[in-house]
């Protein structure tokens, strides 16, 4: 059973500070089920990859009643894949062997405790038994990894009998090495979907500690939480309950009263009018007939669109439902003519993991969409809209922050919506559309939309992805 983890931030050897480890030595520690060896595989200012290996005696924990509850006479329980699949087990040895780096602590440097450094980690073998491939992704993905899996023949000498129930994960991003021990430490067992040990009490404070920060807003954390807790009803309706309480008493009602905060900085300019009329003159250019409107918020585009005839299906999507009530509303989708409601519908989902409803559209329509999404979890949107949805043409606008001292009405240094999560400037934008675009086969040009300042150019940037 292996873990590496390889760090390429200069200088990479910061990597054994954070570990605790020192790396040139090979350090064995005793465990309940074995032993597990923390080892360099190489050592250099520019790249320095720590792997954590465990020697599983599954024999042992039979014997010594270390293994799962019933009859230890049972062949599967001597025969089994621990020794060589990643698991709870694994879990166990990051918060034994790493537990300085799991708990976020560095004694000798704790300025780095909290250092973004470019991180890959890669799970020599890992199950994917219920749900495959695609829950690997919907796991890691909205947590902003890059995720690259590596599927296993079940026997590579009769390759007719199609995959095995393993895969190769790796992972990239950017961030502090405690992030990403901390979603391993949850997602290991989650995947694996069983424990080794007896699961109480003490197990829901375990994930609610692990997955301060992210669990809460994870988009699977009902999966997460069930599989964590191997199904305890109880347990699993605390722990549920608990991560409740950490999100926002009315995402919906804040989300409306920032947007509202958003429009009457921009109202001035109406800026808003000439980012749909933007978009729809684009759309109408490439001459498509369906789009979709993802993160339609309260329908405002789709009410432009559906005016226009020659647009012949037009679907709307947003995670929040109470958006959602209000576009059908204000769209007056009941009392609609036959012939135009038919061309129109509104869908409830999540932009951040595959949905097959997206595919198969001319275009898609991300307005001031991008901004509101974490950092970390744009890569999970990306490789939903361009590389599952796939449209030939897809359409995002985004704030210009430079243009933001030219709003009278907006204290410096503060963003246009209290919701968003960044905005770029124009050469941010343009550095992340260009890699988008080569990343899933698109090109990409820019359009200003506004007024164009010849200092901080226009207030909305605009760039149009064609394959």
């Amino acid at each position: 059973m292996l873990l590496s983890i390889t760090s390429t931030t200069l200088p990479a050897t910061d990597l054994g500070y954070l570990l605790h480890k020192h790396p040139d030595r090979v350090q064995t520690f005793d465990l309940a089920f074995g032993r597990a060896h923390v080892l360099y595989q190489e050592v250099s200012d520019e790249r320095c990859t720590a792997a954590l290996v465990l020697d599983v005696d599954p024999v042992g924990m039979v014997r010594q009643h270390r293994g799962p509850a019933g009859d230890g006479q049972r062949m599967e329980q001597y025969v089994n894949d621990r020794p060589y699949v990643a698991s709870s087990l694994m879990s166990v040895a990051i918060a034994r062997v790493l537990g300085s780096a799991l708990g976020a602590r560095c004694p000798n440097r704790p300025e780095l405790v909290e250092r973004p450094l470019q991180l890959k980690a890669k799970l020599a073998v890992l199950p994917a038994r219920r749900g495959g491939e695609e829950l690997v992704r919907r796991l890691f993905e909205p947590l902003g990894y890059d995720v690259a899996i590596e599927r296993h023949a079940l026997d590579e000498h009769f390759t007719e009998w199609g995959g095995g129930p393993y895969v190769t994960l790796t992972l990239r991003a950017t961030r502090p090495l405690h992030e990403l021990l901390n979603h391993l430490y949850v997602l290991i067992p989650v995947l694996d979907n069983d424990k080794h040990y007896w699961v109480g009490q003490d197990e829901v404070e375990k994930l609610l500690k692990r997955g301060e920060g992210w669990l809460p807003k994870h988009p699977e954390r009902e999966l997460i939480t069930a599989r964590y807790l191997r199904y305890f009803g109880s347990l699993t309706r605390d722990g549920l309950a608990r991560l409740s309480e950490a999100d926002e008493p009315d995402p919906d009602a804040a989300a409306e009263s920032h947007a509202q905060e958003e429009e009457a900085i921009e109202q001035p300019m109406s800026l808003n009018e000439q980012r749909h009329a933007a978009v729809i003159g684009a759309l109408k250019g490439a001459g498509v007939r369906r789009v979709l409107d993802l993160g339609c918020a309260q329908g405002t585009l789709l009410r432009r669109l559906l005016d226009e005839p020659q647009f012949e299906q037009v679907v709307g999507v947003d995670v929040s439902l109470r958006a959602l009530e209000v576009a059908e509303d204000r769209l007056k989708l009941s009392r609609l003519p036959e012939l135009k409601r038919q061309r129109i519908q509104l869908m409830h989902g999540s932009l951040i993991y595959r949905d097959a409803r997206l595919a198969g559209f001319d275009a898609a329509c991300l307005v001031e969409v991008i901004e509101h999404f974490d950092a970390s979890r744009l890569a999970a949107l990306e490789r939903s809209v361009f590389a599952f949805a796939r449209p030939g043409l897809v359409i995002v606008t985004t704030p210009n922050v430079e243009y933001n001292v030219r709003f009278e009405n907006l204290p410096a240094g503060t963003l246009r919506h209290r919701d968003h999560r960044f905005e770029w400037t124009r050469r941010q934008f343009r550095q992340w559309a260009e890699r988008v675009a080569e990343r899933f086969g698109y090109s990409v040009r820019f359009l200003p939309v506004g007024p164009v300042d010849e200092e901080v150019g226009a207030p909305t940037q605009m760039g149009v992805f064609e394959r």
